[in-house]
């Protein structure tokens, strides 16, 4: 199973609630509702997947556990939005 290429996350949250947990929220952005639901999976399976794989790694940088939260929305065009992708973090040339 693949994820839509037009895909990008945003953190809203990190925090470090302990010693030992780190509570990370993110926001995963489509650009269509049937994009969401191949994200989401059928019972909510592929966005369980994605945060299964994804917690050992972020486990490995933080140096602790880590409660994931993540979250689907659509944002329309948010690839040719300039205003989006620097909020995103992208580098957009200026005067495109």
């Amino acid at each position: 199973d693949e994820v839509p290429h037009s895909l990008a996350v945003e953190v809203d949250e990190f925090v470090e609630r302990s010693a030992t947990l780190t509570y990370i929220s993110a926001v995963l952005y489509v650009e269509r509702d049937t994009q969401k639901a191949i994200v989401l999976g059928s019972g909510g399976s592929m966005i369980k997947r994605i945060g299964q794989n994804a917690r050992p790694e972020i486990e490995e940088l933080v140096g602790t556990k880590v409660y994931l939260e993540l979250w689907v929305k659509v944002w329309e065009r948010w690839r040719k939005r300039q205003n989006l992708l620097r909020q995103l973090g992208y580098a957009v040339e200026r005067g495109r």
